[in-house]
Parts: C-alpha cells; structure tokens; sequence
C-alpha cells in the first residue's frame, strides 16, 4: 500500500510540472531549452499572396545564422547573429533604372539567452536608401549613435521589463520546448515601431504532416493572434530541426500571405 501511495504521489507531482512546463513566460537572460538546436547556416524562403487559386510571388527571404566569438573583458562571449535580405521586385513607374527592392537586416543577440543586442535596417526602394539602428538594452531601446547615415541616432522606446527582437522571432521559436500543449508569453519588440514592447502568447495547437523540399515533414502547428483577437496566424516548425517550413497569415483584404521553405 505504502509503495502504491509513493507511486500515486510521484505520478502526481509529475502531472503537476508537466502541466507547468506546458505554459511559461519568457525572460531575457534565461538560457533557453533547445539553444543546441541553432545551427549556423542559411535558408530562403519564397513569400506570396494566394488569393482563392490565384498565387503573387512577394520577393525571396533569406535568413542566414552565424556564431562568432568576442573578447570580453573576463573570457570569450559567444553572440548569435542573424542576418536577413529580403530580394524583390521594385516600383518601376517611379525606380524605372533599378526595379529591385532589397532590403537587409543584421542582428546580434546573446548566446545562450537571445538577448537582444543590436539591429540594423537597411532599405532600399523606389530610388530610396534608408538606413536604421538600434541598440537594446534591459529597460529601453535606443538609436545608435555612431552608425554612419542612421535616420534613428535620436530613437527611443523604453521598455517595462526587457525585451526580445521581434525581427529574430523565427530562430528564436527553433529554441523553445515545442511540444503538444505548450504555451509561451514572449515580450518582443519590433526595432523601431512606436507601438511599445508587448507580450504575445504562441501556443502548440497540433501536429501536422506537410511538404517540405524533400518530401513531407512532422510538424508542430504554432498558432498565435498577435494580440489581434479573431485573426490566426499559423507556423509549422519541423519536430526534428525545429526549422520553420511554412507560416500562412490572414491579411485584411482577404488575402494569405504565405512564406514557404525553398532550401
């Protein structure tokens, strides 16, 4: 009876965490669980709109991830960066001598934690070269002032508690306990917004089997309104890499804007 009653108890309080570690609240600073899954390395993804059966090609994603090693003042800091680009087609009633849209992203955050360092912001469009940065800290985001052409050295937002890089939002899903049932509150930022930093829950709402470039993949199904009540965005990240191969959102003209793993 006694080693019933122990088991009971164990079983119990296994429960009991498990349904804990089904939702949590994510702090920067705090290493998180699936890190190791981050490898470096680079995707593309093709964005569109699909419209009933038609499909409007957007431009090329890439997002590349790199490791790299900085002197501190004790030991060698590992950071995390991140850089984006985005490849696409320009106004050509108004850019008629270069009809291409780039724009490119560099961010660097802190190994193992993702706590955001930098971002920069690198436009062009339409015959306009725009060229943005801020630097996070623990209580606000800042401009910064020493990078040449910044249109953003004067920025600030300040923040509650500290924040995440809404733009490094996909790399940083990777490392979360994906799992059926699992929940998370992640307080991002999108660098530059005048709406201040929020939280926003991410939630496993199921698994899913979907074509990925080589043939259909496991997936965990992440859904989330960002804080936008009634529209659903969905993700599916591979079980096994965590890599995400497809993310679909509901646009308010009716539309989907789709962006699909190339390689």
């Amino acid at each position: 009876m006694r080693t019933m009653v122990i088991s009971a108890v164990t079983l119990l309080f296994a429960c009991l965490n498990h349904a804990q570690a089904a939702s949590e609240t994510l702090i920067p600073g705090k290493t998180l669980s699936r890190i190791a899954l981050l490898k470096a390395g680079t995707h593309h993804y093709l964005r569109y709109f699909k419209d009933g059966d038609s499909n409007t090609p957007l431009d090329i994603w890439t997002r590349e991830v790199q490791f790299t090693e900085q002197d501190g003042e004790k030991r060698i800091r590992i950071r995390i960066r991140i850089r984006q680009r985005w490849d696409g087609a320009s106004n050509p009633a108004t850019n008629p001598a270069n009809p291409v849209s780039t724009k490119r992203l560099d961010s660097w955050a802190q190994f193992p934690s993702f706590t955001p360092v930098s971002h920069e912001r690198i436009t062009d469009k339409d015959g306009k070269h725009l060229v943005e940065g801020f630097a996070f800290s623990a209580d606000k985001i800042t401009g910064i002032k020493d990078l040449a052409e910044n249109s953003q050295k004067d920025f600030l937002m300040p923040s509650a508690v500290a924040t995440y890089n809404f733009e490094t939002d996909l790399e940083f899903f990777q490392t979360l306990p994906l799992a059926t049932g699992y929940e998370a509150r992640v307080n991002f930022y999108h660098p530059g917004s005048p709406t201040a930093p929020a939280y926003y829950s991410f939630k496993v709402a199921g698994e899913e089997s979907i074509a990925g470039p080589t043939g259909n993949v496991d997936c965990w199904l992440v859904t989330t309104d960002y804080n936008r009540p009634g529209s659903v965005t969905k993700f599916w990240f591979a079980k096994q890499s965590q890599i995400m191969l497809r993310q679909e959102a509901k646009m308010p003209d009716g539309r989907t804007l789709v962006k699909t793993l190339i390689d």
